[in-house]
């Protein structure tokens, strides 16, 4: 994976990111999850919605 030019100029100003998903009716961070949920959570497709 490619990172930015400036995120490599300044990686002290770099902070961790949570990402939280619904999992049974009430959010989980993903970095919780076990390693096959997380292989199961790398392979889902994000779609829009439409307003149809």
């Amino acid at each position: 994976m490619k990172t930015h030019p400036i995120l490599e100029q300044h990686p002290e100003r770099r902070t961790k990111c949570l990402v939280y998903t619904r999992v049974m009716g009430y959010h989980r961070p993903v970095e919780s999850f076990n390693i096959g949920k997380k292989g199961e959570h790398k392979q889902r497709i994000h779609f829009n919605e439409c307003k149809c």
